[in-house]
C-alpha cells in the first residue's frame, strides 16, 4: 500500500549511502498508523539481510530487546560468547537473559548502544521513544551525536506522546553534519488505501463504494483501527431482509460499519487518556464526544458549561495530552469518529441528555445550520416536536444537494422510533417514498413502507400513494417485478379518488420489461393510464405516461416511438416532469440497444444520465451505466468490460436490474473466451436466470447458456434450455427481444434432431418481428435460415444466408457475430466443397477478427477447424524446435486450461485427444515456470496479456 513511498523515502537513500555513512530514519506516526508495519518491511529489505541488528522497544514499563538472527558483536560486559544479552550489574552472577523478547533495565541500554561500535554497518530500530526514560533517551542521544561508522538508526515515536513536544529524545541531539537524516511520518490512510486493506480481507465483491466511504470515515484512516474493524466485520451476515440468493448477498453496508463495536485496541487507548483528564478538561471532552463533530472552542465551552477561561484551559490540556485534535482552523474534536463514540458510551444517561441539549441550542446558533446534526442532538434531549421539524428541513437539504441516500437514512432511521407520532409518520412516510423512487436500493425502506400499508390506522388516500411508491420501488430497486405489480393494482384500487396517481401505477403496469402478463395486457393498461392522465389535467403524471408511451412502443420496435420520443418535455423547469422526461430518454435508449440501434442508443445514453442528474433521479442515472455495458460488448469495445462490469457489481450489486446488466456482459465474455467456470456464475444468477427475471436480460443470458451448452456437446441440456426460453418469449410475445436467442436456440433444436420444431420457431420469430424496426432481429433471422438450411444440407443456401447475416452484422456493427457469421461462411463453403479455397479464407478472416476482440476460445476452435481440413496451408516438413518457448499448439492449449476448461473441453475444442492435451498442458506449465493451471491464464504468446482483456 504504502511500499513505493517508503521506498523513495527511506530504501533509497539507505541503498546508496557508502557502508561508513550513518544515517537516521525518524519516523512519527499517531497510535496505530502503522510504524509496526513499517519497521517490518524495513527490515526485510535483501540489502539489510546480512547487516547485524539491534531492536529496542520500549515500553510504559521499560525497554525489551529483541535479539536478531543477525546481530553485531557485543562488548563482553552486555554479551556472553552464546549471544545472550547479559542482565546489568546487581543481577545474580551468571543468569543469562532467556531466548526471546528481553526486559532491560534502564542502566544497561547504554552497554548495548556502546557494543554498536564495530567498524561494521549495524542497524539499530528503536521502537516507541516517545516511553523512553530519560536515561535511555541519554544514551540514544549520545549515540546518535557520535555515531559509529555505518549505523543505521531508525526512531519510531507518536509525536502526540512526546515529553517535549518537537523534541525526540527530550533535548535536542547535535546530529553530525555528515548523517543523512530522513524525516517519515505516517499519516491516516487516504480511501484508496482502506479499500485495498478491506478488499483484501474481505474480498472485493463485499466492499461497494459507500461501505468503503463509511470505513473510511468511521476509522479516520487509522490502519490498525481499520484492520480491527475489518477483522470483526469479517463475519457479518446477509443484509437485513436481502435475498438469500441475490448477487452481492455478502455486501456489506454502511450501516455495517455504523453498528460495529469500538476496536478495543482504540478504546482503552483513548478511555485510558481521558480518564487521567482532571475533571474540567474531561468535561470538555465528554462535549466534544456528543457533539461528535469539529466544534469551536466557544461551542466546546458552551456545551460543556465551563467559563470561557476554564474552557479555554481545558481545550488545551486536551490538546497537549492528545485527546483532542485541531480539525482545521479553530475547530476541535476526536481524532476519528470512533475515537468519540467510545467516550460517548460510557457517559451516564443523565448526563448526556443534559449536554445533547446543549449541544442543540450550539448547532441552532451556527449560521448555516446542520439540520441532521442537530436532529440528533434534539432527539437525544427529547426535544420530539423540534426532532421532526430537523429532519424534514434535513432531507430537503439532502436531496436539494442531490444526496438522496442521506435523506432515505435519516428518514428510515426516524420511522423506526416509536416515539413518532401517527400524524406525523404518514407525511415523514411519503417524503420517504418519494425520495426512495429516485434513489438507490434500500431494504429497510421496503420494510418500513410495507409496515406502514399494512397498519389499519392508515388513511386510505395516504395508504394508495405509500403503496404507489411502495410496488414502483420493489419492482425497480429491488428487482421484483411481479410482487411490485401486485402491489401496484391494489394500489389503483386504493387511488379512486385520486386519478392522476392511479394513473402513474397503470402506466408502471404497462411497461413489458417483467414477465408478468403477455404484451397485450401491459397494452391494455397503458390505454387506461392515458385515458386516465388525460381527464386528471396533473402535467406531471401526463408526463409520466408520456414516457411510458415511449418506452412500450420502443420496446417492441414500433418507430412511431421515435417520434413521441421527440415530443418529450427535456427543458422543463419542473424537476418532477424533466425526472420523467430522463426515465424516457434512458429507457429508450435500452430499446435501441435490444433493437440494434446503437448509434442511437449511444447518443440517447449521453443525454439521459445528464437530464437524471439535473432531476435528481439518481436510479436512473445509475441505471444507464448497465445499460452502456452492453451497449460496449455487443459494439465489440471488449478492452477493459469485464474491470468495467466486476466494478459495478462491486458498486451496485444489491440493485438486480443494474447488476444483471453487468452479470450478462461477464457471462457472455466468459463463454467467448473459454472462462467457463465463471458462466454460471453470471448467466445463472437469479437475477437473470430467475421466474421474475427482466425478459431481454432472461433471453439474452439464456442465449448464452444454450451456447455454452452445446460448445460442451450437451444437447440434451441445450435443447432443455431453448424450450423453455423460448416458452417464456411466446407467454410475453415481445419477439424483438428473441434477437440474442433464437440463433442458438435454433441451432440447439435442430441439433436435437427437431428441425420441423426448429422451424416452427423460426416462422414464429420472423412473424413476431414482421413490420418492426429492429435491424438486430433481421440479421439474428437471417442466421436463423441460415441454419436452417445447412440442417437441411443445403450449404449454397446457407452460405448465402450467412453472407447477408455478417453483412447486417457489420453494419450495426456486431464485430463478434460477424466474426461468427464469417466462420458459418467457410464452414458452410467447405462442407458442401463449394470454393474450398474462399471457405479456408473465411475460417481465416474470421480467425483474426476473434483474436482482435480476445475471444479467446473461439480463435482455438476455428484454427482447429483450419488445420483439419486437408487444403488448409501446412508447416514445413520436420519438427520445428521451439527449446522452452511454446509451441503454438501449446500456446492454445495454454490459454485454455488458463482459462478454466477441463481436459476433455480443451480437446472436444481443438479435436485432440484429452491425453495429447494432458501432455500440452504438463509442458507449458514446465517452461513457463508456472504452479497451477489457474497461473497459464497470465501469460500469451510473448508473456504478454491476451488481446481484448483488461
Amino acid at each position: 500500500m504504502r511500499e513505493n513511498e517508503w521506498e523513495t523515502a527511506v530504501r533509497e537513500p539507505l541503498a546508496s549511502a557508502a557502508p561508513d555513512v550513518t544515517a537516521l530514519v525518524l519516523v512519527d506516526g499517531a497510535a496505530g498508523t502503522g510504524k509496526t508495519w513499517f519497521v517490518k518491511w524495513l527490515l526485510a529489505l535483501p540489502e539489510l539481510g546480512a547487516v547485524p541488528r539491534l531492536k529496542v522497544t520500549f515500553t510504559a514499563s521499560g525497554a525489551v530487546v529483541l535479539r536478531e538472527s543477525t546481530r553485531p558483536d557485543m562488548t563482553a560486559s552486555a554479551v556472553s560468547k552464546t549471544g545472550s544479552v547479559r542482565r546489568p550489574a546487581g543481577t545474580r552472577p551468571g543468569a543469562l537473559v532467556p531466548p526471546g523478547p528481553t526486559p532491560l533495565k534502564t542502566s544497561s541500554l547504554g552497554e548495548l548502544v556502546t557494543s554498536l561500535d564495530t567498524g561494521a554497518p549495524v542497524v539499530l530500530v528503536a521502537e516507541d521513544v516517545h516511553r523512553a526514560n530519560e536515561q535511555d533517551a541519554h544514551a540514544l542521544r549520545t549515540l546518535l551525536a557520535q555515531p559509529p561508522a555505518g549505523l543505521r538508526a531508525v526512531l519510531t515515536y507518536r509525536p502526540e506522546e512526546l515529553a517535549s513536544p518537537g523534541l525526540v529524545l527530550g533535548a535536542p541531539v547535535g546530529y553530525p553534519a555528515e548523517m543523512s537524516l530522513v524525516r517519515l511520518r505516517l499519516g491516516p490512510l487516504d480511501e484508496e488505501e482502506v479499500r485495498a486493506m478491506a478488499v483484501e480481507a474481505l474480498g472485493e465483491d463485499r466492499c461497494p463504494p459507500r461501505f468503503v466511504a463509511r470505513l473510511h470515515t468511521r476509522s479516520g484512516g487509522i490502519a490498525q483501527v481499520v484492520a480491527d474493524l475489518v477483522a470483526e466485520l469479517k463475519t457479518a451476515g446477509p443484509l437485513p431482509g436481502g435475498r438469500a440468493d441475490s448477487i452481492g448477498r455478502d455486501r456489506l453496508t454502511a450501516r455495517d460499519v455504523d453498528e460495529a463495536a469500538v476496536p478495543l485496541r482504540l478504546a482503552e487507548l483513548v478511555v485510558g487518556r481521558v480518564a487521567a483528564l482532571d475533571d474540567l478538561t474531561r468535561r470538555l471532552a465528554w462535549a466534544a464526544a456528543v457533539l461528535d463533530e469539529a466544534a469551536t472552542e466557544d461551542e466546546l465551552t458552551s456545551v460543556a458549561a465551563l467559563p470561557a477561561e476554564s474552557g479555554r484551559a481545558a481545550l488545551t490540556a486536551a490538546l497537549s495530552e492528545a485527546v483532542l485534535h485541531e480539525m482545521g482552523v479553530g475547530r476541535y474534536g476526536f481524532g476519528t469518529p470512533l475515537e468519540a463514540t467510545a467516550v460517548y458510551q460510557l457517559l451516564p444517561g443523565p448526563v448526556r441528555r443534559e449536554l445533547h441539549g446543549r449541544a442543540a441550542e450550539a448547532l441552532a446558533a451556527r449560521r448555516s445550520v446542520p439540520w441532521a446534526g442537530l436532529a440528533r442532538q434534539q432527539f437525544a434531549s427529547g426535544r420530539i416536536a423540534d426532532w421532526l421539524d430537523s429532519v424534514e428541513n434535513a432531507a430537503r437539504e439532502a436531496v436539494e444537494a442531490g444526496d438522496h441516500q442521506l435523506a432515505i437514512s435519516l428518514l428510515e432511521d426516524t420511522l423506526a422510533h416509536p416515539e413518532v407520532r401517527e400524524s406525523n409518520r404518514v407525511w415523514l412516510a411519503l417524503m420517504l417514498a418519494r425520495i426512495a423512487y429516485n434513489g438507490l436500493r434500500s431494504d429497510q425502506t421496503v420494510e418500513v413502507l410495507r409496515r406502514l400499508v399494512d397498519d389499519p390506522a392508515l388513511p386510505g388516500a395516504a395508504r394508495g400513494e405509500i403503496r404507489l411508491d411502495l410496488g414502483l420501488l420493489i419492482g425497480n430497486q429491488v428487482g421484483r417485478g411481479s410482487e411490485g405489480g401486485l402491489e401496484l393494482i391494489r394500489a389503483i384500487e386504493e387511488l379512486s379518488t385520486r386519478p392522476a396517481l392511479a394513473a402513474r401505477a397503470m402506466a408502471a403496469l404497462a411497461l413489458p420489461y417483467w414477465p408478468r402478463g403477455a404484451l397485450p395486457d401491459n397494452l391494455i393498461w397503458l390505454e387506461r393510464a392515458e385515458a386516465t392522465a388525460g381527464g386528471s389535467g396533473d402535467t406531471t403524471v401526463q408526463a409520466a405516461v408520456a414516457a411510458n408511451r415511449v418506452t412500450v412502443l420502443l420496446s417492441v420496435g414500433d418507430p412511431d416511438g421515435w417520434r413521441l420520443l421527440e415530443q418529450l418535455p427535456r427543458e422543463s423547469d419542473d424537476v418532477r416532469i424533466l425526472g420523467h422526461s430522463a426515465r424516457g430518454v434512458t429507457n429508450a435508449a435500452d430499446a435501441a440497444i435490444w433493437l440494434g440501434e446503437y448509434a442511437t442508443a449511444r447518443e440517447l445514453l449521453a443525454e439521459g444520465p445528464k437530464l437524471a442528474a439535473r432531476s435528481g433521479h439518481l436510479y436512473v442515472e445509475q441505471g444507464a451505466r448497465g445499460k452502456s455495458l452492453i451497449l460496449d460488448m455487443m459494439t465489440g469495445h471488449w478492452a477493459g468490460l469485464t474491470a468495467q462490469a466486476r466494478a459495478l457489481v462491486t458498486e451496485l450489486g444489491e440493485m438486480p436490474l443494474i447488476a444483471g446488466h453487468a452479470g450478462l456482459v461477464l457471462g457472455l465474455l466468459a463463454v467467448a473466451r473459454g472462462e467457463w467456470t465463471q458462466v454460471g456464475t453470471w448467466l445463472s444468477a437469479p437475477d437473470l436466470a430467475g421466474d421474475d427475471s427482466p425478459v431481454p436480460l432472461a433471453a439474452a443470458a439464456a442465449g448464452g447458456r444454450i451456447r455454452l451448452a452445446l460448445a460442451r456437446n450437451e444437447q440434451q441440456t441445450a435443447a432443455r434450455e431453448a424450450a423453455e426460453a423460448w416458452a417464456r418469449l411466446q407467454a410475453k410475445a415481445v419477439w424483438v427481444w428473441a434477437t440474442e436467442l433464437a440463433p442458438w436456440a435454433v441451432d440447439a433444436t435442430v441439433r436435437a434432431g427437431e428441425v420441423d420444431k426448429a422451424r416452427e420457431m423460426v416462422d414464429e420469430f420472423a412473424a413476431g418481428t414482421e413490420g418492426r424496426q429492429a435491424p438486430a432481429a433481421v440479421a439474428a433471422l437471417m442466421s436463423c435460415r441460415a441454419l436452417l438450411a445447412e440442417a437441411d444440407g443445403a450449404f449454397p443456401e446457407a452460405a448465402e444466408y450467412f453472407r447477408r447475416a455478417r453483412a447486417c452484422y457489420q453494419a450495426l456493427p456486431r464485430p463478434y457475430e460477424a466474426a461468427l457469421a464469417a466462420e458459418a461462411v467457410g464452414r458452410c463453403a467447405l462442407a458442401g466443397n463449394l470454393e474450398t479455397t474462399a471457405g479456408i479464407s473465411k475460417l481465416a478472416t474470421s480467425t483474426k477478427e476473434l483474436e482482435v476482440l480476445g475471444a479467446t476460445w473461439d480463435v482455438a476452435r476455428v484454427r482447429a477447424v483450419l488445420r483439419a481440413h486437408p487444403g488448409a496451408e501446412r508447416r514445413p516438413p520436420g519438427r520445428p524446435r521451439y527449446d522452452e518457448r511454446l509451441s503454438p499448439r501449446e500456446q492454445e492449449v495454454a490459454e485454455l486450461a488458463g482459462a478454466g476448461l477441463s481436459n476433455r473441453e480443451i480437446a472436444a475444442t481443438l479435436h485432440l485427444s484429452p491425453r495429447t492435451v494432458e501432455q500440452h498442458v504438463a509442458r507449458s506449465l514446465r517452461k513457463l515456470g508456472a504452479v497451477s493451471r489457474r497461473d497459464l491464464a497470465a501469460t500469451d504468446r510473448g508473456g504478454k496479456p491476451g488481446p481484448g482483456y483488461p
